[in-house]
């Protein structure tokens, strides 16, 4: 079959992209299980041959950003707060279910060796951050929940990928020390963290030297690639090398740059982050089909079963994990007598039923070797690889359908933290503005009627913050109608030939960001 030239596998990308995202907004279906049907779909077509996906290019192309994005945006403040049930879940989870999944792989399979049944169990055992992120993104969950996620997500990679090497080498090699793995843990850990933070310390250095926007967020750009490979070269954690680097960046990066580089910045990562998880679904349908094509059929049906029972046993031990992480540590130390509230029931519920696999599974199933020292071939090389994939689409489709109805079943109360906490942070900056303005009026240069008109303007700015909170949802209504309107008299001047193109965007660009302020960013 003739393989399709790039640009028009590109074409081709773009037009599905846009078609399942368009549709998925128009059915109660999750975006990543529509891209993945869409991708299978795709593996359908006659004479469409698909390149093969290399897992180093999973690995290097997909990964770093993604990874760094979410650490960039994760809040640094709760990821402490959760520390311990983040690493009871992103440490203590992976090791757990990967040892049921190599004890559920060896009664399937007698002839599996404990460190293939282990890589096998470190395959399956992390919980993707890209799924987890698409699918609960657009869902009322509270924040606590959402801490949780993306702080085990960032973590349970590098955890899952250090404990794979170790089986790897083990299965290769013939030998396995656990006292090496656990030594090899902390050190590829320790050194992965330095090499982030160390590659992000670059990079502030080198925005605060930039004065040009372009340039800056190319800098953001390559920054997750740089820490990446720097990490695979010295042979450590390039997963934590990212998570690091984008905690730090985001520690020192509103100091860094001007507002237009964080405005546009934050724009183009948006669009970078939504193409690179569009890929990875649809790239996960066209190689599910793919490797059911080269599967005999005799035995076809056998690794089916055995997928998805293998599947269904790491969400039966996320789901018993998940309660007991939850509650012990509060009961035993009794930290609830020091104000530190425990997870509700409904929290846990939702954090025990949210564990899609994805693109790090299937990246490291297609990375196993290919022989073992002495040239035999890898034993159960592709039984694994089409396994690792069965629970891919099984905790896509069965979680990933089933959370929508499962958050409104469990009707979490609104968030009002979030929101008290901005209000009380942009009445502290006004504040601090005035007193500024107060010390500046004393200059010789300043005029004093610039002065008095600045303050008015702070204080009817204190005042629409003051009586903001709690606002009627009639009157904000009423301020979504009105921005509506003046935002279709600019357009209307703009197409009158009144104002430039130029002028429309930027006096849009207010009432957008006035729009997203009152809570209407996605209204139309």
């Amino acid at each position: 079959m003739r393989q399709l030239p790039p640009i028009v596998l590109a074409i081709a990308f773009a037009a599905v992209v846009v078609a399942v995202t368009a549709i998925a907004r128009r059915l109660p279906v999750p975006p990543p299980i529509l891209q993945v049907a869409a991708g299978f779909l795709i593996g359908l077509l006659p004479g469409v041959s698909i390149p093969p996906l290399e897992p180093d290019v999973v690995f290097f192309v997909f990964l770093p950003p993604i990874l760094w994005a979410a650490a960039f945006f994760t809040s640094l403040r709760d990821f402490n707060r959760y520390r311990r049930p983040i690493g009871f879940l992103a440490i203590g989870l992976v090791l757990a279910t990967s040892i049921a999944v190599a004890v559920t792989a060896r009664t399937l399979f007698p002839g599996m060796t404990w460190p293939v049944a282990i890589a096998l169990g470190a395959i399956v055992s992390p919980p993707d951050a890209v799924a987890a992120s698409a699918i609960i993104s657009r869902l009322p969950v509270p924040r606590r929940v959402i801490v949780v996620l993306e702080g085990e997500s960032l973590v349970n990679d590098a955890s899952a990928l250090i404990l794979y090497r170790s089986a790897i080498a083990a299965a290769v090699i013939g030998t396995f020390s656990w006292g090496e793995s656990v030594v090899r843990f902390f050190l590829d850990a320790g050194v992965g963290v330095g090499i982030g933070v160390l590659v992000a310390w670059l990079v502030v250095r080198l925005l605060r030297w930039s004065r040009d926007t372009m340039a800056e967020i190319v800098l953001t750009l390559a920054a997750p690639y740089v820490a990446w490979l720097a990490g695979e070269t010295l042979h450590v954690s390039s997963v934590l090398a990212c998570v690091a680097g984008g905690i730090y960046l985001r520690r020192h990066f509103s100091n860094a740059v001007a507002p237009l580089s964080r405005l546009q910045s934050r724009s183009v990562w948006e669009l970078v982050i939504f193409v690179l998880n569009a890929a990875i679904f649809l790239l996960l349908g066209v190689q599910f089909r793919a490797l059911l094509a080269g599967v005999p059929r005799d035995m076809a049906m056998s690794l089916l079963r055995a997928g998805f029972l293998i599947g269904a046993v790491a969400i039966v031990v996320r789901v018993v994990w998940v309660p007991i992480v939850g509650y012990a540590p509060y009961v035993l130390s009794q930290r609830v007598r020091r104000n530190e509230t425990p997870p509700t029931p409904k929290g846990v519920v939702l954090v025990a039923w949210t564990s899609m696999r994805g693109i790090v599974s299937l990246a490291t199933a297609l990375a196993l070797p290919v022989t073992v020292a002495g040239g035999a071939r890898f034993p159960y090389r592709d039984a694994i690889i089409v396994i690792a994939m069965c629970v891919i689409i099984l905790t896509l489709v069965v979680q990933g359908l089933t959370l929508a109805p499962l958050i409104r079943f469990l009707r979490f109360p609104p968030e009002t933290a979030h929101h008290a906490e901005a209000r009380v942070a942009r009445l502290e900056a006004v504040r601090r503005g005035a007193e500024a303005l107060d010390d500046l009026a004393r200059e010789p240069w300043v005029d004093q009627r610039d002065v008095e008109w600045l303050r008015t303007e702070l204080r009817d700015r204190v005042r629409l913050l003051e009586h903001h909170a709690g606002e009627p949802e009639g009157r904000r209504r009423l301020r979504v109608e009105m921005l509506r309107a003046e935002r279709r008299m600019l357009v209307r001047l703009r197409n009158e030939g009144a104002i430039s193109d130029e002028v429309l965007v930027e006096l849009e660009q207010e009432l957008d960001l006035e729009s997203v302020r009152v809570g209407a960013g996605t209204d139309r």
